[in-house]
């Protein structure tokens, strides 16, 4: 019996052994042999960026790093093992390391003693299920001492600061542990990299600004390889293929061309088995640098530019009544196609720690910041007039001060007597301007008697107007957050007077850039451009790929207004720079190129340091040009805020204007006789040589 029992169950094992071989054998050993495929995502540099003439402005500059890889199987004992060899052999920066990273590290590196911080009533009610693992470590974070956190120092501490950068990556993902490797330390760490697993050496790269500050606001920012993508943009970029850690656009052209910036990833398939042991890698698909940007920027101008503006600004400030004055902003757009040729914009500002004055890059300013402009605008107030049928080409007013009940008199700079629409630019007769308007708004001007307008519907008539030129509305650059400028919230009869010479309602310099290049070329609102054209990268250095997309011109609409009238405005902005008592004439006369254009100042009140309701009285400066007055190439903008205290001052704006407009001009004869050097250069070679071969 003993010896037929022991034979059965013998004889059940064989049975069920040769049902797991034959009959599940091949899926057990499926499920043995099982692997997973995990495609990670490499980042690449980014595209670079040149100006218009082809030089590089924005470029990768190569940075030794290390980085860390964490594997499926890799455990937290084997991560710290890895951080405390790697911490003897680099120095890292510490300062990002926060209180609850101290404590953290704490209790992995004491788990018998952070097990003690909790009572045993608490551990029992746990074990009964009322208080949960979270719970459980919360209170022994609570109950760590400040002895205890300060203890983490020294060699310890710099563990706790590569632990914190190696757990801060996905699994099989390179995460940057430290960037601007010493050659020395790189050498190290290359040499022990068999003793430090998950470590490697690598390239890294950051942005490098080939022309130092000069249109830094503008070409924008990028975040770190440790900051990642911010936390507000985290769900936009991870649905679009990205990783947390990936490098992004923080502001202005790195923000705006983000897209075409960030280029393709090398992706690489790690073939791994259910330990998470990699078993092989294949690279899926080489990585791609991100496509270039050729902007519509001329850096030689741009420069030539910035020096000007600083150069009048701290002259400005060493005459009397200058003190508030602490910004200046020059745009140059081609009238034509609506590319910005500069966008220079600076800022003197004080240094918080050495307390000295310097002049900072502000050229975002332009977009973001908005001022009332004065008579700069007359030239829309005046096509405005004629579309309403406020005025005519040659109508005449008299311009004599206002009297109007219950206000101060109004007048102009000067009396002129009887004007007419030119005249009235040449001198920027302010009168003529709100007679118009009181025209406009279905009013007539009695003296010592009240001024009765259809304000409301008058004021909207003129900022309709008024935004077809661009003044008053997002222009449409290419760059984020421009804004509209502000208009003014009430719509009394006296203030309609003040939009109509630009002393209510706020305007950004690009927008007044906009404004006078659609008078310039006839009536089209160009939408102004950052960047001329997009181009596939290529791996020589500083080379330009094809093209992959040129930006064309978009006009944005078309003035409702006939081109005679236009035509007529130009004129008067022609007088105002080259005839008789023009207000520009003193500047501008002279200049070989034929300018056109429009002073303004404007009354305006500075809010910084005044505490008092209605701020410091100031006067705001600006200037609008094109030329040559007959065919326009480049149109130009000149806003200078808080400029001098008081009714009287220096005329920053066409100082500055006049050497910028010469700059443009002297810079493109330069190069004409630099191209025309060349080629009769080259004509001489190929005759000599055309000589050489006959012989």
């Amino acid at each position: 019996m003993l010896f037929f029992v022991v034979f059965l169950l013998f004889s059940i094992l064989i049975l069920r052994l040769g049902e797991i071989q034959i009959v599940f054998g091949d899926d057990f050993k499926r499920e043995i042999e099982r692997t997973e495929d995990i495609t990670v995502n490499n980042p690449v540099p980014r595209g670079k960026m040149f100006d218009r003439n082809g030089k590089i402005i924005m470029d990768n500059k190569p940075l030794n790093a290390i980085t860390y890889t964490k594997y499926q199987h890799t455990d937290q004992k084997e991560m710290l093992q890895t951080a405390e060899r790697l911490a003897k052999i680099i120095n890292i920066d510490t300062k990002k390391v926060q209180i609850r990273d101290k404590k953290d590290f704490w209790i992995l590196k004491h788990p018998k003693e952070a097990k003690a911080k909790v009572t045993e009533k608490e551990w029992a009610l746990y074990e009964q299920k009322k208080l949960d693992d979270k719970q459980i470590y919360q209170l022994q974070l609570d109950r760590i001492t400040e002895k205890e956190i300060n203890s983490i120092k020294g060699d310890t501490l710099r563990t706790l600061a590569i632990y914190r950068q190696f757990n801060s990556g996905y699994a099989l993902t390179p995460q940057i542990v430290k960037v601007n490797v010493t050659d020395k330390e790189f050498a190290i760490v290359s040499e022990n990299l068999e003793s430090l697993p998950g470590v490697d050496t690598t390239t890294d790269w950051e942005r490098k600004r080939i022309y130092g500050d000069t249109l830094k606001s503008i070409l924008g920012s990028v975040t770190s390889s440790e900051a990642g993508i911010p936390k507000d943009q985290l769900e936009k970029y991870m649905a679009r293929d990205y990783s947390r850690n990936d490098r992004v656009g923080k502001s202005y052209l790195e923000l705006q061309y983000e897209d075409v910036l960030h280029g393709q990833k090398a992706k690489v398939k790690n073939v791994t088995d259910k330990t998470g042991k990699i078993l092989s890698t294949e690279v899926v698909s080489e990585g791609k640098r991100g496509k270039d940007l050729v902007l519509t920027i001329d850096m030689d101008l741009q420069k030539k530019v910035e020096k000007i503006i600083e150069e009048e600004m701290w002259s400005a400030k060493q005459k009397s009544n200058t003190g508030l004055m602490d910004r200046a902003f020059v745009v140059l757009l081609d009238p034509n196609t609506g590319e910005v040729l500069t966008l220079a914009g600076k800022q003197i500002v004080k240094d918080k720690k050495t307390g000295k004055t310097e002049m900072q890059d502000f050229a975002g300013g332009t977009i973001t910041s908005s001022y009332a402009v004065g008579s700069a605008v007359k030239g829309a107030t005046i096509l405005t007039g004629y579309k309403t049928g406020a005025i005519h080409p040659g109508s005449i007013q008299l311009d004599q001060p206002l009297v109007i009940s219950k206000t101060p008199i109004k007048s102009s700079w000067k009396t002129f007597g009887p004007i007419n629409d030119l005249r009235a630019l040449q001198v920027s007769s302010n009168v003529y301007m709100w007679k118009t308007v009181i025209a406009m708004g279905k009013g007539q001007y009695i003296p010592n008697g009240p001024l009765i307008l259809e304000t409301k519907k008058t004021f909207n008539t003129m900022r309709q107007s008024f935004g077809q030129f661009g003044l008053g509305t997002r222009t449409g650059i290419d760059l984020p957050n421009e804004m509209s400028g502000f208009p003014g919230s009430d719509s009394g009869p006296g203030l309609l007077l003040d939009l109509a010479i630009g002393q209510y309602d706020t305007y950004t310099p690009i927008q007044l850039a906009q404004y006078v290049s659609t008078i310039a070329n006839g009536g089209n609102r160009i939408q102004p451009h950052m960047v001329k054209e997009i181009r596939e990268p290529v791996m020589e250095n500083n080379e330009l790929g094809p093209i992959v997309e040129e930006i064309q011109p978009k006009v944005l609409n078309h003035l409702d207004m006939k081109d005679s009238w236009i035509k007529r405005v130009q004129e008067g902005f022609r007088m105002v720079m080259q005839v008789g008592d023009g207000t520009a004439v003193g500047h501008f006369k002279s200049a070989p190129y034929s300018p056109a254009g429009k002073t303004g100042t404007a009354q305006s009140f500075y809010y910084g340091s005044d505490k008092s309701k209605y701020g410091t009285p100031v006067m705001n400066l600006s200037l609008v040009s094109f030329a040559p007055s007959n065919n326009p190439e480049v149109a130009m903008a000149v806003v200078v805020p808080w400029a001098y205290q008081g009714n009287s001052g220096p005329s920053v704006n066409n100082l500055i204007g006049r050497r910028v407009l010469d700059a443009y001009f002297d810079l493109k004869k330069e190069r004409q006789d630099k191209e025309k050097n060349a080629t009769t250069e080259q004509t001489e070679e190929n005759t000599d040589n055309s000589d050489q071969t006959e012989q």
